[in-house]
């Protein structure tokens, strides 16, 4: 499983998780496309932009290795903003790459994509 060293393990000063710490032994969790409510918290909000800037300012255009990236978080963004890079994709798969679709991602977050 690729460490991606620098990434933000949370959401600053929240529980809001990023990065898990080790692979779990039974595989990766599989990621889903999670419907977004106009109605969720805030603070769920916060950690969608505050996740998708990490992304951003980590890997901006390029496709990237899933690695250690929490499945949970990616799921709010997986076939919207984070699509996948290859074709067959392995949503249970460590090594699954995957990649910013950066029109959606600035459609979805002005505020985080600015420039």
């Amino acid at each position: 499983m690729e460490k991606h060293r620098g990434f933000p393990g949370r959401l600053p000063g929240t529980d809001f998780q990023f990065t898990i710490r080790r692979a779990n032994k039974a595989g990766a969790t599989k990621l889903i496309a999670r419907e977004r409510y106009n109605d969720r918290r805030p603070a769920d909000k916060r950690a969608d932009a505050g996740f998708m800037r990490a992304l951003w300012d980590h890997f901006g255009a390029e496709p990237f290795e899933r690695g250690n990236l929490d499945a949970g978080r990616l799921s709010w963004l997986f076939e919207r903003e984070v699509i996948a890079a290859e074709d067959p994709f392995d949503p249970e798969s460590y090594e699954a790459l995957l990649q910013i679709d950066e029109p959606r991602a600035r459609a979805s977050f002005p505020d985080v994509m600015e420039g």
